[in-house]
C-alpha cells in the first residue's frame, strides 16, 4: 500500500472550487441560475395557471414534478455551484422533456395554451441550462 495523502488537501481542488466560485459569481451564471428557478417554477405552476390541469392531470403532474426539479437545480447551483457544476447538463434535458411531454402526454386534450407553455418553460429550462454548462466550461478553461 502506497501513503498518499488525501484529496481533500489537495493544491489543485482548492484552486478548481475557486475558480468555480469566481465563474457562479459572474452576472452571466447569476441570471442563468434565477432563470432556471423561475423556469422551473413556471413549468410547475403552469397547468394551474393556464387552467389544463383537470383535463391533462397526467401533465399537470409531469410539469409539478420537472418544475420543482428544476427550481431545485436553479437552487443548488446558485448555492454550491462549486458542488453542483457537474449536474448542470440535467436542466436542458428536463427543458426537452418539457417540451416533448406535452405531445407524449397531452393525447387529444391538447390545446394552444398547453403546448405553448410548455414549450416556453421547456426552451428557458434548455437555454438557462445551457448558459450553466457554459460558466462551467469557461472557469476550467481560463
Amino acid at each position: 500500500m502506497s501513503s498518499s495523502t488525501p484529496i481533500a488537501g489537495h493544491p489543485d481542488l482548492t484552486e478548481m472550487r475557486s475558480r468555480y466560485e469566481r465563474a457562479s459569481e459572474t452576472p452571466t451564471a447569476q441570471v442563468a441560475d434565477g432563470l432556471v428557478v423561475l423556469g422551473g417554477l413556471f413549468v410547475a405552476l403552469s397547468p394551474w395557471i393556464t387552467g389544463f390541469a383537470a383535463t391533462t392531470p397526467s401533465l399537470a403532474l409531469n410539469n409539478l414534478i420537472i418544475g420543482l426539479a428544476a427550481a431545485a437545480l436553479g437552487l443548488s447551483f446558485a448555492a454550491a455551484y462549486h458542488r453542483t457544476h457537474g449536474i448542470a447538463w440535467t436542466c436542458p434535458a428536463l427543458g426537452v422533456w418539457t417540451i416533448l411531454a406535452v405531445f407524449v402526454m397531452s393525447g387529444t386534450a391538447m390545446t394552444t395554451s398547453t403546448v405553448l407553455c410548455n414549450i416556453i418553460g421547456g426552451a428557458v429550462l434548455v437555454l438557462a441550462g445551457a448558459a450553466t454548462m457554459a460558466a462551467s466550461r469557461m472557469s476550467t478553461s481560463r
